[in-house]
């Protein structure tokens, strides 16, 4: 089978997981990545105004520490301090006259009329004399800027500022937010790709599924699915292979079963077909008329018995099977099973046993529907069992069950067959007539009865059928008391049976 394509539509897994799991993952990434730019920025920009600063307590402690030796010996080392300022390569130092204007810078280039200086405006109104600002400059570049103001009398000088640029640490921000971002794109495309090959590790073999249950669906079953792991997906292979293999073989059975109930309904619509036709010409012939008669109507009972069977299974299928319950004397039916099959095992040479205990409990349960399985189980014993063979009918109680009893001594069924006995349409045997569904539906009739059917065979020995159905409850404690072991007796197919009157029992 072609391997299947990877499909993109809004409702596929793939798009599912792109959405609901990468996308999430992209949208953390990318929030990392923005909280990440925003502490290192924010780290660098305190750590550049807390050094600017330090800078700035340094020089104002260095200009102001002998402000008492006079006016002109305070302006001269200002100016002298700015103008030699050590650090100058880094930091701009200037003095700011009480005109509020730029006198003297350690560069010897005056700034920009422009800036505002919102530093040195922050600083006066600050009751600390100093404050530190990062701002843009009217150029456009970036800057930290500090200014203290100075609190000496009859200063030329209000303040003293500083100004550095930030442009080395935007590019360390910038790097650092670059580098962030080329790790979580690395990340997106390791999960991406990861991804993606587990989707499709999930997607290739569920598509193979859909289109191979298409397949199934059709009735083809002549390919299976095939399992490349041992996780829930080889699982779930091997289910919808097992599904196959039972759909196959109940495929085949159903249609071994529409053939076989094709040959069944011919064969007795084929002999009252012919036996009518001769008694329709040979009427005075008063033999023939009669056997023909005996024919039809033998022929005709085993269409009617086919066709209640037929609807029994479907009634079951549909779940419409009903019981009509009551108190019955099991042995009344049992026995007019034995006797109504007592003649056909004579004719066809098997010697049919029946072992008939005195008395047993009475049952809760259907006699019709109990009568059927005891002719379904009977009849199912004589068709599998040889001229010579021998079949039993037995009952009896045991812990508080009745247990009946049918075996035969017949060709058997294998060790393979045998759990699939009472499945719909099988037949271990396809040379013996049947439909394949009588054991199922017996099956289905004594579990509604509370109670069990088993069946025990082996090839070339015989099978033995055992069904068991609860007693009635014994109202009295005393009756169950007085209850004794029945003696058994052997009614065999040679002389004809003999049978106590139910009612009499019942009595």
């Amino acid at each position: 089978m072609a391997k299947p394509e990877l499909r993109y539509g809004k409702h596929s897994i793939t798009m599912h997981w792109l959405r609901n799991s990468f996308g999430v993952i992209v949208a953390i990434l990318l929030l990392i990545e923005v909280l990440m730019v925003f502490v290192v920025r924010n780290y660098y920009y305190t750590a550049a105004k807390e050094y600017v600063s330090s800078k700035m307590n340094i020089v104002s402690a260095a200009v102001q520490s002998n402000s008492e030796a006079g006016k002109a010996n305070l302006n001269s080392r200002i100016r002298t301090y700015v103008e030699s300022y050590e650090d100058k390569e880094r930091i701009e130092l200037m003095a700011i006259n009480n005109d509020d204007e730029v006198e003297v810078t350690s560069s010897g280039f005056s700034p920009s009329k422009l800036d505002q200086m919102p530093d040195y405006q922050e600083a006066k109104n600050d009751p600390t004399g100093i404050s530190v600002q990062i701002y843009d400059l009217p150029t456009g570049e970036k800057v930290v800027a500090v200014s203290a103001v100075i609190n000496a009398k009859d200063s030329q000088y209000s303040a003293l500022r500083m100004l550095a640029s930030m442009k080395k640490i935007d590019n360390q921000v910038l790097i650092i937010a670059a580098t962030t971002f080329v790790v979580c794109l690395a990340i997106m495309l390791l999960i991406f790709f990861s991804g993606m090959y587990f989707v499709r590790s999930i997607v290739y073999p569920i598509r193979s599924i859909g289109d191979m249950t298409k397949q199934f669906a059709k009735g083809d079953f002549s390919e299976r699915i095939k399992k490349e792991s041992d996780d829930e997906l080889g699982e779930l292979c091997d289910s919808i292979n097992y599904m196959a293999d039972e759909l196959s073989n109940t495929e085949q059975m159903k249609n071994e079963f529409i053939s076989s109930v094709s040959h069944e309904l011919r064969t007795p619509l084929t002999a009252i077909k012919g036996w009518t036709e001769t008694v329709t010409s040979m009427y005075e012939d008063k033999e023939t008329f009669k056997k023909g008669m005996r024919v039809i109507t033998s022929e005709t009972e085993r269409l009617s018995q086919m066709v209640e069977e037929l609807l029994d299974f479907s009634r079951i299928q549909d779940n419409r099977l009903t019981l009509i319950m009551d108190t019955i004397d099991i042995l009344a039916e049992l026995g007019e099973t034995v006797l109504i099959y007592q003649e056909r095992a004579r004719a066809l040479g098997i010697k049919l046993d029946y072992y008939e205990p005195e008395m047993l409990s009475f049952v809760y349960g259907d006699k019709n529907r109990l009568r059927q399985v005891f002719i379904n189980i009977v009849d199912n014993e004589i068709k599998y069992s040889d001229k010579g063979d021998t079949v039993s009918v037995e009952a009896y109680e045991e812990h508080g069950e009745i247990c009946i009893s049918v075996s035969d001594t017949g060709m058997g069924i294998s060790a393979e067959d045998l759990p699939k006995v009472k499945t719909k349409f099988f037949k271990a045997n396809h040379t013996r007539r049947g439909s394949g569904i009588g054991l199922a539906v017996a099956d289905e009739i004594i579990q509604r009865h509370g109670g069990t059917l088993t069946l025990n065979s082996e090839q070339g020995v015989g099978t033995t059928v055992l069904i068991t159905l609860p007693c009635m409850e014994k109202k009295k404690d005393s009756e169950a008391d007085t209850a004794t072991t029945t003696d058994v007796q052997l009614i065999s197919s040679e002389p004809d049976i003999e049978r106590t009157n139910p009612d009499n029992e019942q009595e």
